[in-house]
């Protein structure tokens, strides 16, 4: 066993080193012990994360109980609920880079044994799993936990529904009183965003990957479950460490990431979790594509009823029993690799083993599960009776997170299928520069039935960053045109978007992709069933606009996002920044 902190802490040239120590009142005894760092991205930007630094404590008594030293630090993580619908929204996807650059030079420059991650908003989970992919030192992930979901006139709410509430209020649907009152009840306390959006979705994978201990994707953020499982994570870091050596890289295995894709699929979770998943592999040096997600999908029913295309919440999923319910079913249907390594030193299989399989509850609430994964006082069953199905009579047969490719998108798209019934669109472009411009034709009723909204130079290089689209997406929405209009962009979509939503266009506009040659009037149709985008217009033409095509000026030109954007490779990559060798 390596272990890597004796470098800083042992000999008399170290006796410097020591001294720093000792003035943070470490003793003789903590510094004979292997160091494990705590890393949470607590703050006050958002409601997601402002609570982590309590979990860390937890965390770290876990690992001093375990018999290693804790040392927490902290980083970065950007609200993206705050930071959407403006300028803000473009630095979400940059943060993901910054939260892996900065825990990595923090343990680097520390020579920390080991890592304890702690986080809560979208960017912050894949941020820290892929630093722990890259440092491949023993480590566990541990979620924050979820929001509990607000309450209003007997009906539950999430911050989607604010988001929808605003294009209801522009449509006249809506007073501003009603609207006001949505606003005040939809986030009642600390924790992510309560639907399967991207931060419970990364959760979720986060178990199903191996990365985390069972059971931890679902409590809610604010309890003493939470806290039991940051406890727990702690100290199963620390037995990592000091008994079984095993690493990140002995768990992110092909297998392991279809697993996580099954997981994906199977939850409807968010398009986000395609690009955070690419660029987790990237850094294990595993070969994920498309292709591969588009093979497990097609072999993944859709089984979880949740928000934003569903009726649940992530807090009725946990008092069903949570991930490790919905793992257990996919296992007993043979669609999960059951010997992939977890950070239990056991396999999934051997995780699963004491998990009872769910009964659904008939329409009277009979026949509930006895999960021992229940939430708190156990009793929740009754109040989601179909909130989880069996993979035989699934929701979709085929899973939610489909690839599109075609010749508007020639390296691949992506949409997310759960909550849309329509398969396929035909519509007319109507093109715009910015999210913004797109914002303000909805928010003045400019958009109308068969529209196809294109919004483009919002890709990885163009943005920069990607800024997802929940504002316009929700308003659209609100105004009850989600079924009759589509919507094409080279940047994202939150987890809270629903409808006939396309992200991740490739390669993007900025680059000379062929989503930067369409407009006003151009047919595009999507078709889900056969994976296909296409714009209408003749090769001849497409050329001839090729041709009077000009890159615009950037965005920026210094600073952090001018950095990213020089960096940055295409959606269908994960959108990772790589270093420029030079030969």
């Amino acid at each position: 066993m390596s272990i890597s902190s004796r470098n800083v802490v042992e000999g008399t040239a170290r006796a410097p080193h020591r001294a720093m120590y000792k003035a943070m009142s470490l003793t003789d005894e903590d510094l004979a012990r292997p160091f494990v760092g705590v890393c949470h991205t607590g703050n006050e930007a958002t409601p997601c994360n402002i609570h982590l630094p309590q979990l860390a404590l937890k965390a770290k008594q876990g690992v001093a109980d375990a018999g290693a030293t804790p040392r927490e630090f902290s980083t970065i993580a950007v609200s993206d609920g705050i930071a959407m619908g403006h300028e803000g929204m473009k630095s979400s996807l940059v943060s993901r880079e910054v939260i892996s650059d900065s825990i990595e030079l923090m343990v680097r420059a520390h020579q920390y044994d080991a890592l304890v991650g702690i986080a809560g908003c979208d960017k912050s989970l894949p941020g820290t799993m892929m630093a722990m992919a890259r440092l491949d030192i023993p480590s566990v992930f541990v979620y924050g936990g979820t929001i509990m979901p607000g309450m209003l006139d007997g009906r539950e709410l999430t911050i989607v529904d604010v988001y929808e509430a605003v294009g209801s209020y522009d449509a006249g649907s809506i007073s501003l009183e009603q609207l006001k009152d949505i606003e005040n009840a939809a986030c009642p306390n600390a924790g992510s965003c309560g639907g399967m959006f991207t931060a419970n979705t990364m959760a979720s994978i986060s178990e199903a990957i191996g990365l985390a201990l069972p059971g931890s994707a679902s409590p809610p953020a604010e309890g003493a479950r939470r806290e039991a499982m940051a406890y727990d994570t702690g100290a199963a870091c620390a037995r990592l460490l000091l008994e079984t050596g095993i690493r990140p890289r002995d768990i992110l295995t092909l297998e392991s990431f279809e697993n996580a894709i099954t997981m994906l699929n199977a939850v409807g979770g968010s398009t986000n979790g395609i690009l955070h998943l690419l660029a987790l592999s990237r850094e294990v040096g595993v070969d994920l594509t498309y292709e591969d997600f588009e093979r497990i999908r097609k072999k993944t029913p859709h089984i979880t009823d949740m928000k934003p295309g569903g009726s649940y919440v992530m807090n009725s999923l946990d008092r069903i029993g949570g991930i490790p319910l919905v793992m257990k079913k996919l296992l007993d249907a043979g669609l999960l690799n059951g010997d992939c390594m977890t950070v239990t030193g056991k396999t999934v299989s051997q995780n699963l083993a004491s998990v009872a399989p769910y009964v659904p509850a008939g329409p009277d609430g009979s026949k509930l599960q006895e999960s021992g994964h229940r939430g708190d006082g156990g009793a929740g069953a009754a109040e989601a009776p179909g909130i989880l199905r069996d993979t035989d009579s699934p929701i979709h047969r085929t899973g939610t997170a489909v690839i599109l490719r075609g010749t508007l998108a020639p390296d691949g798209a992506v949409i997310k299928t759960a909550g849309v019934e329509m398969t396929t669109f035909e519509g007319r472009a109507r093109v715009f520069d910015r999210e913004e411009a797109a914002f303000e034709e909805v928010s003045r009723g400019g958009i109308v039935p068969g529209d196809v909204v294109v919004i483009r130079y919002e890709g990885p290089k163009g943005g920069p960053g990607m800024r997802e689209m929940l504002a316009t997406t929700a308003a659209l929405v609100g105004q009850g045109l989600g079924r009759q209009v589509a919507m094409v962009t080279d940047g994202r979509f939150s987890g809270g978007t629903r409808g006939f939503m396309v992200g991740h266009v490739a390669p993007e506009a900025y680059v000379g992709g062929p989503i930067a040659l369409v407009r006003d009037g151009d047919t595009i149709v999507i078709d889900t069933e056969s994976n296909l985008i296409d714009v209408r217009v003749s090769e001849g033409e497409m050329e001839s606009r090729r041709a009077g095509w000009q890159r615009p000026p950037p965005n920026y030109t210094h600073g952090a996002l001018a950095k990213f954007a020089s960096l940055v490779g295409s959606a269908a990559e994960g959108a990772v920044t790589r270093p420029v060798v030079r030969q």
